[in-house]
């Protein structure tokens, strides 16, 4: 006979369901573990105040802090706990004050009946469907040896699910008394943790189930847990359309043979100030034209100069903004995760149906590494993009104005599936620029270099340089036409 699967519940917090596929199983009983600060209490009001969002009856068990206290910190973090029921078995001050003796049993003999009977007798009452139990390890106390303790606790959780119940339970794992025998008795583990490079969370055990294992990023913010689920990018992958973009600039054009393809990665590298982000936007000028939307997240320029720079140029981006075809974004590398910042690409991906992404500057994206390997992030990150079918640009600067050429310092030219370059020219006295196409998987491209110019009409790109040699290494020379066919 086969086992009828209940809906998944979920604990309140959207990324942690993501990493869990859905939710927990109900009717199991899961440990959250971490240190303290970590926010364990936390999750455990985004789930019960989710059961009761979800008509179901919620029941939390404190051991350690006071029901009062409990619903002032809830209220603080926008968490309603109205419809959650509490049995307050914290320590009270009058504990202390009295003078206890027992003469004849231990203390954890005398005290377990009467805190046994209250959690029987709420359960049989309320029969709660989650229940969040803060902390369990405060019963290794009432127990008299370890053998006991592990007997005690299996018992008690099988009663609660029996009831009907999903249990979240918490541990105050230490050096001296770890929670060992706790993570083997759970059906399944969420680990918090609070590194000196952010906040994380990751699940290890979800029994009759698939899971995503790898750490994630987490923050605690005055609304509670946001858990950013690190990005999977073979889960996304769906059909692409290799439609081209084109760039409005006809030479420019004959250059990309057309333009760029959908579902691509384009680098567009080369020293500081010669251009490299209005090309981008010269992209996203056109996609605009066609009723597209376009996000620049810029990590090291401020909206205003580069909204002012564009205009200055013949680009219309205030325009496009109030027509919803264009977002920049101002994003402050040190206070995002590599996790948190891809959870604001997918948003502008899968919620505002954003087609063309560029990210300016890989520089500026390094910094919210925080240690993290660049590469793995941004290849994940570009490999989502190009699965969902969206035109990625990516602006990298290179160290050396002039001088031997180099595509990038950052070792992600694999990444690309065409890379476009701008170099500097000194010519007859002159500072100038060229433009070429060094990479293309897609198609063919044009060979040549041709010069590149900003004015104020927009980007103009001239003739092929025949008769210039020596671009790439840095030493450009002008030939004779006799030469060019040698």
């Amino acid at each position: 006979m086969s086992q009828i699967l209940l809906p998944r519940l979920s604990t309140g917090i959207d990324g942690l369901d993501e990493i869990l596929n859905g939710g927990l199983i109900p009717q199991r009983a899961y440990l959250v573990r971490g240190g303290p600060g970590t926010g364990k209490t936390t999750l455990g009001l985004h789930f019960l105040t989710a059961g009761v969002a979800a008509g179901k009856s919620a029941l939390f068990i404190t051991l350690e802090e006071a029901e009062s206290k409990i619903r002032r910190n809830a209220a603080g973090l926008n968490l309603d706990l109205a419809g959650v029921t509490f049995l307050d078995l914290s320590p009270t001050s009058e504990f202390f004050a009295q003078t206890q003796t027992y003469d004849i049993f231990s203390p954890a003999e005398v005290e377990r009946e009467p805190i046994t009977q209250q959690i029987v007798e709420s359960v049989q009452t309320l029969q709660p469907a989650v229940v969040f139990l803060d902390p369990l390890t405060q019963f290794r106390y009432l127990s008299s040896d370890l053998f006991q303790f592990r007997k005690q606790v299996l018992s008690f959780l099988r009663f609660l699910v029996e009831q009907g119940a999903t249990v979240l339970f918490t541990s105050e794992d230490s050096q001296d008394m770890p929670d060992n025998d706790l993570q083997f008795i759970a059906d399944g583990i969420i680990h918090l943790e609070n590194a000196p490079t952010g906040r994380t969370l990751h699940v290890s055990k979800i029994r009759g189930s698939d899971f995503r294992g790898t750490r994630h990023s987490m923050r605690l913010t005055g609304n509670g847990m946001e858990v950013f689920p690190r990005l999977l990018p073979a889960e996304t992958a769906q059909d692409i359309a290799f439609d081209i973009i084109p760039s409005g600039v006809p030479e420019l054009d004959e250059l990309l043979n057309g333009g760029l393809e959908r579902g691509t990665v384009t680098l567009l590298t080369g020293p500081s100030g010669v251009g490299k982000t209005t090309l981008g936007f010269q992209f996203m000028k056109e996609a605009a034209g066609r009723g597209e939307r376009s996000v620049v997240f810029s990590f090291e320029e401020e909206v205003e100069i580069i909204l002012r720079r564009c205009e200055a140029v013949n680009i219309p981006v205030r325009t496009m903004q109030k027509q919803g075809t264009l977002l920049v974004k101002k994003v402050e590398p040190l206070q995002y995760s590599p996790d948190e910042f891809a959870q604001q690409v997918r948003y502008q991906v899968e919620r505002e149906q954003a087609r063309v992404v560029m990210i300016d500057s890989v520089a500026g994206y390094r910094l919210c590494m925080q240690g993290e390997d660049l590469i793995s992030h941004l290849h994940a990150l570009a490999k989502y993009l190009q699965h969902m079918g969206i035109a990625l640009i990516l602006v990298a600067e290179t160290p050396n104005v002039v001088g031997e050429f180099q595509v990038t310092d950052a070792g992600i030219s694999y990444l690309a599936d065409n890379i476009v370059f701008l170099r500097y020219l000194e010519m007859k006295g002159e500072l100038r620029k060229a433009i070429g196409v060094l990479k293309k998987r897609l198609s063919n491209f044009e060979k040549t270099l041709r010069e590149f110019e900003i004015t104020r009409y927009g980007i103009k790109v001239g003739k092929p340089l025949s008769n210039l040699r020596g671009i790439l290494s840095g030493v450009p020379e002008w030939v004779s036409a006799d030469k060019t066919h040698e």
